[in-house]
Parts: C-alpha cells; sequence; structure tokens
C-alpha cells in the first residue's frame, strides 16, 4: 500500500454577492493556488491528502461555516417553539431555508465560475442543490416530528460546510486533469458517546481515516475537515471550531505523512500580530511548544490538538503554515524538537560557568489575550490555606471555568479568567459563590500580555527588561506569571493598553536587537 507523504488543508477566500468583484478575485487566488505549478509538481511527486474546511470570507462571521450556526439557531427556535405557535415555527423553518439559499447560491456561483467542463459543472451544481435541500428536509422534519435539538443536531447542521466545499475542490481538481475522490468522514467510525476524548478516540478516529483514504487508491482524496461521532459533541465539547486542522493531524498520523501543510491566509507565524505591529517579522520556524503557548495566549496560530496529535507521532511529524494567496512562498515549519519533549520542558537546566554563557537571544514572540477578567479572593481565615484554594478551584470547575494565569499566596489568589461572552451566566454565577470564600474583586476589560520564547531561560534579565520597557511607557501591571516550562513570561494590562503594550515590547526586544 502507498501511503501519501503530504497532507494539505485548503481554506479558501470568498465574498458576499454584493462584492462579487472581489468574490471572483478571492476565488481565482485560491484556484489558482491549487493549480500553480509548483503544487501541481507537489502532486506528482509525491501521494497528496486535500483536508478542507467550509469556504470563508477570512471573517469567521460571514463565513459558511457561521451562517451555518445561524441555520442551527433556526433549528433551535423551532424546537423551543414546538406545540406552542405553529406560525413561528413556519416562520423560522423559512428563515432557515433563506440562509440555506444563499449558502447554495454561492457555492453554485463558484461552481459556475470555475468549473469549465459543462458535464463537471453540472454534476457539481445538482450535488450542491441536493446536499442543501437534505439539510432543508431535515429541519422540516425536526418541525414535524418533534426531533430532539441537541449538540448532535448542531453537528450535523455544521458538517454541511465542509460537505459543500469538498465537492467544490474534488470537481475543481478533476476539471484540472488530477484524478481525486470525495471521502465523506462524517459516519467513518463510531464510538461510545459516554467515552472520554483521549488517546484511544484519537488512534480509533486515525485509523478510520486511515481506511477510508486508503481506498482511494491512486486518486487524491478530498476528505471533510468535519468528522462526526465524538463524545459529546464536536462543536460543544472539548475539540471546538478548528477541528479541521486536527482531522488533517489525524489522517497524516494514519498514513505516517511527511509533512502536514495548514494552508491559510497569512504568510506563517509572526513575531507579533501584523495588524497591529508594522514590525513583526515573519518566523521561518517555530518548535511546538512555543507555538502551543502562542495559540493559548491568543494567537489563532493552530488548533491545540492539532500539535499534540504530529508530534507525538512516531517519527514526528512537522507542520507547515502556507499561505494559499502566496504559494510559493516558505512559510513558518513548526519544527519537532527531541530536546523539548514533555518530559525535559519542566527540568532546568544545571547551571553553566559565566564564560559559557551565550549572548542572549531575542525571545520568538509577543503576543495578547483579550477579554480577560481578574478575580482576586482574599480569605477571611489566616490559615489552612489548602482547604481555601480546594474551594475555589472547586467552584470554578462545577462552572466550567478554567484560569489562564494565577498568582497566590497564603490566604490570597488572583485568577485570570478568559470572559467570553457563552460564559456571561457562568462567570456571574461563580463570581458570587466565590464569596463564600472570602472578599471577592473583579477586574474587568483586562488582557494577557506575553513574551514567548524556548530560550528565554537562557536570556539573564529578559523578565526585568519586560517588566521596566513596560514601567517606562506607563503600562501598569497587574498580575504577573512565568510559566513551568519557562517559555512564556506573561502579565495581566489594562485591554486599553493592550496594543500599545505589545509594539513597545516588540520595538524594544526585537527591533532593536536587529
Amino acid at each position: 500500500m502507498i501511503f501519501p507523504r503530504k497532507v494539505w488543508i485548503w481554506k479558501r477566500k470568498k465574498e458576499r454577492k454584493k462584492e462579487r468583484k472581489k468574490e471572483r478575485n478571492g476565488l481565482k487566488m485560491s484556484c489558482m493556488t491549487v493549480t500553480d505549478p509548483a503544487n501541481r509538481a507537489s502532486l506528482s511527486q509525491n501521494r497528496v491528502i486535500v483536508v478542507c474546511s467550509a469556504r470563508s470570507t477570512g471573517k469567521k462571521a460571514e463565513g459558511t461555516t457561521s451562517r451555518l450556526l445561524a441555520v442551527y439557531g433556526k433549528l433551535r427556535g423551532v424546537g423551543a417553539a414546538m406545540c406552542v405557535d405553529e406560525e413561528q415555527q413556519n416562520e423560522l423553518v423559512e428563515q432557515a431555508r433563506g440562509l440555506m439559499l444563499d449558502i447554495c447560491n454561492d457555492h453554485v456561483f463558484a461552481a459556475e465560475a470555475y468549473i469549465q467542463d459543462p458535464s463537471l459543472r453540472g454534476k457539481l451544481i445538482q450535488t450542491i442543490k441536493d446536499e442543501c435541500q437534505e439539510l432543508v428536509e431535515y429541519i422540516v422534519a425536526a418541525k414535524r416530528f418533534n426531533l430532539e435539538i441537541n449538540s448532535r443536531a448542531k453537528d450535523r447542521v455544521i458538517s454541511f460546510g465542509e460537505k459543500l466545499s469538498c465537492r467544490f475542490m474534488a470537481a475543481l481538481l478533476q476539471d484540472k486533469g488530477v484524478e481525486s475522490e470525495y471521502v465523506d468522514l462524517c459516519d467513518s467510525f463510531h464510538y461510545d458517546a459516554n467515552e472520554r476524548l483521549d488517546g484511544k478516540f484519537y488512534r480509533t478516529a486515525s485509523k478510520a481515516f486511515t481506511r477510508k483514504i486508503a481506498a482511494c487508491e491512486s486518486r487524491v482524496p478530498v476528505v471533510t475537515g468535519f468528522f462526526g461521532n465524538v463524545p459529546g459533541s464536536l462543536i460543544d465539547g472539548d475539540i471546538g471550531r478548528g477541528y479541521t486542522d486536527l482531522c488533517a493531524a489525524l489522517c497524516a498520523v494514519g498514513v505516517k505523512a511527511e509533512e502536514l501543510q495548514v494552508w491559510k491566509e497569512v504568510d506563517g507565524i509572526f513575531s507579533a500580530d501584523p495588524s497591529k505591529v508594522p514590525t513583526a517579522r515573519l518566523l521561518s520556524s517555530i518548535t511546538p511548544s512555543e507555538a502551543a503557548e502562542l495559540t493559548f495566549y491568543g494567537s489563532e496560530v493552530i488548533h491545540h490538538l492539532t500539535m499534540d496529535q504530529v508530534i507525538r507521532a512516531e517519527p514526528p511529524i512537522p507542520i507547515r503554515i502556507k499561505n494559499v494567496k502566496n504559494p510559493r512562498g516558505n512559510g513558518t515549519i513548526v519544527v519537532p524538537d527531541r530536546i523539548l519533549s514533555a518530559s525535559h520542558q519542566l527540568t532546568r537546566d544545571s547551571p553553566k560557568p559565566q564564560a559559557e554563557h551565550k549572548k542572549p537571544k531575542r525571545p520568538t514572540a509577543v503576543t495578547i489575550k483579550d477579554h480577560i477578567s481578574v478575580i482576586n479572593v482574599h480569605s477571611n481565615k489566616r490559615s489552612i490555606s489548602h482547604g481555601f484554594f480546594a474551594r475555589v478551584f472547586s467552584i470554578l470547575d462545577t462552572y466550567s471555568i478554567s484560569v489562564d494565569l494565577i498568582s497566590t499566596s497564603e490566604v490570597h489568589v488572583s485568577m485570570a479568567i478568559h470572559s467570553s461572552s457563552q460564559q456571561v451566566e457562568a462567570f456571574g454565577k461563580a463570581t458570587k459563590e466565590l464569596a463564600e470564600c472570602g472578599d471577592v474583586s473583579v477586574l474587568n476589560d483586562m488582557a494577557i500580555l506575553s513574551l514567548v520564547g524556548a530560550e528565554m531561560k537562557n536570556m539573564v534579565g529578559i523578565a526585568g527588561r519586560m517588566f521596566s520597557t513596560l514601567g517606562e511607557h506607563n503600562v501598569n501591571l497587574e498580575m504577573i506569571s512565568q510559566g513551568a516550562s519557562e517559555i512564556n513570561i506573561s502579565c495581566v494590562i489594562s485591554a486599553r493598553d493592550a496594543t500599545r503594550a505589545m509594539n513597545v515590547l516588540h520595538t524594544h526586544l526585537f527591533t532593536f536587537l536587529e
């Protein structure tokens, strides 16, 4: 059996109807990327798997997945109105039908614009209409038969984005003379809904995906980034949005791929957000631990579970991030580093003689995580700190609230928490319950500023330079934290100072060291 050597994730650009000219340019760029001579050469030299996410504009709010979430909102409304208001139900069904018509028309427009073969084009357009009609019929059936509307129903709705995307991509490749095959992973395996998302689940999924891919033989598999039968839910569970990256990683592990390429609309990973920091530079390479820290602290780099899969594979698989608008660019490669394995990350190297210290290198990147609230809890008791901490974290666990940063003393704890709009109610309830533990104060509209770099533990005085630079520019610090792995230093600052602070640090700790 011949296994593919590369796995690609394609994320295409699309604009709305009122911007048809921009849409045409965006789609043209994506199609050119697929058929670019460099990539055609790669297709001839390597076995390739193409894993597709749903089509989007680059703005999540306007992409297919976001619009399908709106469709699910109508479906949930139908369920809520069950046996109460049939007129309202009918209105919600029609609104969902209208949203699906928009999605259908967008994909049909792409087919008409870029599939040259009349037979392929006609077949694709009919398939698109059939897929969209299937979802409409599901919504109508939910109303008629009083179907349960839960997280699994949400997953079912969202899966159509990847199905439509892969249908288009498979037809596009065939139109360009590349033999391809559509592969739907939605029902590729069955797993007990009561099981946990652990190593066993990922191994099962990877093997199932590999079997589906192997059945394509010499044809290029075009794989749906959405895969079903996840314990709990794919969207609402531990995986969440960004699952396409994870799907590609599981495919890569299963076929023992040589490289995993993630194609996005940026050139790679930068030393800071280039939209906020003009002097940000593209990083040619980065370690998995650095990429994980950047992902956790605000940079949308790679789905956090993706790196776990490919880096722990035997042998580890590098991840290359490339730009669909710049296919000839080198991008950024996440290189597996055996030295920085999990067993070594918490171990400090023995101190070296002063003469052996190398000139300190610059950090790798600086990033901001927005929408942070700080909860300060001061115990009324002056002892028994272990009971105090146990109660605090038990309350947070009850409301499924994760702590991003923490600072403690015997009777005081400060916690930085990401306060998303979906967690407002839970956050409020947890805050009230924490008052049982002591005096509680909350600081809203904060941000976490993080300096990340695998070599920072060998940079003498880097923390001092970071904090003194911020102090010199009147940026007040509410909390300070350094990870046990010593590859990040973080602090909590006011959200209004976030962009300025990131620029200040990048200028003084990156640019001035050029």
